[in-house]
């Protein structure tokens, strides 16, 4: 496969955000996200958060009161999906944080994926799946299957980042 910018991975991902620190608490508390260094040299407010091999990049919004308030959660909208261990335990625990959420079922054969879905403080949607169910295969070159982040490299990243911090 070509690769014409010569791409290595997803880096991060920037969400303008009515109040950085709501947002800090739930990419942090919820989602499991760390907070990292930000440069000085930036004149306006945000937060830096890593995890899971990517970044998010928080950045208050310079009008707040005019941000689009998204209640409804569609699947078919704009997301941040991630990857889970266990979708019961997820689910458990947006009840127990009394988050909405809706749930969804993809099926592709006889195999099966199941999503979540819920906004995080700005609306901002967030999927949380068992998508390493499904392989991934390429529409041109040949029959190689590709596989997401499997559950063990997850793990280990994981643990990699949290000794080292």
């Amino acid at each position: 496969m070509e690769n014409p910018l010569h791409l290595k991975s997803l880096n991060h991902i920037s969400i303008v955000c009515r109040s950085v620190e709501k947002s800090l608490d739930f990419y942090q508390n919820i989602l499991g996200f760390f907070p990292i260094r930000r440069p000085g040299s930036f004149n306006f407010d945000g937060a830096w958060l890593f995890n899971y091999g990517i970044g998010i990049h928080l950045l208050q919004s310079e009008d707040p009161e005019n941000m689009p308030k998204i209640n409804i959660i569609n699947p078919k909208d704009n997301h941040i999906s991630f990857q889970c261990e266990s979708m019961t335990m997820v689910e458990n625990r947006l009840k127990e944080m009394e988050t909405e959420y809706i749930k969804c079922r993809v099926e592709e054969g006889n195999i099966y994926v199941d999503q979540i879905f819920f906004h995080d403080p700005d609306g901002t949607m967030i999927e949380i799946c068992n998508c390493d169910n499904l392989p991934v295969i390429p529409l041109s070159g040949g029959e190689t299957v590709l596989r997401p982040c499997s559950t063990l490299q997850c793990t280990m990243q994981k643990n990699k980042i949290q000794q080292m911090v």
